[in-house]
């Protein structure tokens, strides 16, 4: 097969001669050869002018093209590409063109933390970059403020750093900060934990003496599996709702076929938390549940990269640069 290159006439289809300016056809005009004579037409233009215009022309259209990202900072009104100048006030956009180049590469600095806020079904939402020292987090209070959040505490917790790592406080909040656990965790008596919607309490049982009264009378109650530890539902308000005792040493909660069953909280996976007694202590474990178990934590806490914490209601990942 031979294949033969030249210009293709894009009226009549004829191929014709690389070096052809019209087609031997029809006589049409070559597109090869009109780009060839505008773009030579185009380089004489710019040589009449001189490097003084082409400099202030390259200046214009630079301002043109940051203008295309803009809105007018006098009556907010989004500008047309190309334009320099508000069509609705007439406001120049001068002053807001970015002379800068580096202004957001500067925002995150290497070894820092940021956090981002994660939306509905994982999307990720608003940065908040932590190049301070200390930055404080609240619902009314401190560089991070989310004013719409009822379950957080006017300043709710500092992000710090120490010694090149980031450190999370509790500042003594109603409710606390909750951090995703990513493997087993042995907890103590009192801590709680969150799971979906829901948040539980572990607590430490005591023997309980199942003996007769004095004379000979037992007490009627519901049947009761002894254990060391039991899991407690916090309901709003502070009070308790479901409590579990463990049938052996452990206790499961998820949306179905679990000691503790939640079918309508969507949130909750199948089987999705395991708390259970072991040689070490009560531990809690994430069984590889689509939405993760938090754990409350009372001190102190340092992150790392790819950890995610509820301050409230707000869900954040943490992503440390290297």
């Amino acid at each position: 097969m031979t294949v033969k290159a030249g210009i293709v006439c894009g009226n009549c289809d004829q191929l014709n001669t690389v070096e052809s300016r019209e087609c031997s056809e029809c006589g049409s005009r070559l597109e090869l050869s009109a780009a060839t004579t505008d773009t030579a037409t185009s380089a004489q233009s710019n040589e009449k002018s001189g490097p003084q215009d082409a400099a202030q022309d390259g200046k214009e259209d630079e301002s043109m093209e940051q203008a295309r990202h803009l809105v007018c900072g006098e009556c907010y009104t989004p500008v047309p590409a190309g334009h320099k100048f508000c069509g609705k006030c007439g406001n120049s956009l001068e002053s807001n063109v970015i002379k800068d180049p580096n202004y957001f590469g500067d925002l995150q600095s290497p070894g820092k933390a940021k956090l981002i806020l994660i939306k509905g079904e994982g999307v990720d939402g608003m940065s908040y970059h932590l190049n301070s020292t200390e930055h404080l987090a609240g619902r009314t209070q401190g560089e991070i403020v989310f004013q719409d959040d009822q379950w957080l505490s006017p300043a709710h917790a500092n992000f710090v750093y120490q010694d090149d790592k980031i450190f999370v406080q509790d500042q003594n909040s109603l409710n606390g900060i909750f951090i995703a656990i990513t493997q087993p965790k042995v907890v103590a008596p009192g801590s709680v934990f969150m799971v979906g919607e829901q948040v539980f309490r572990v607590e430490e049982v005591a023997p309980v003496d199942q003996g007769a009264e004095p004379d000979g009378t037992y007490f009627f109650s519901s049947p009761f599996t002894a254990g060391s530890f039991r899991v407690v539902q916090i309901l709003e308000g502070g009070g308790d709702g479901m409590i579990v005792n463990p049938k052996e040493t452990k206790i499961t909660i998820g949306r179905e076929d679990c000691d503790m069953n939640f079918p309508a909280d969507p949130f909750i996976s199948g089987k999705h938390v395991q708390i259970e007694s072991t040689a070490d202590g009560i531990a809690v474990t994430d069984l590889n549940s689509k939405n993760g178990t938090f754990l409350k934590v009372n001190k102190e806490t340092e992150l790392v990269h790819g950890d995610y914490l509820f301050l409230g209601r707000q869900l954040l990942r943490v992503e440390i640069t290297q």
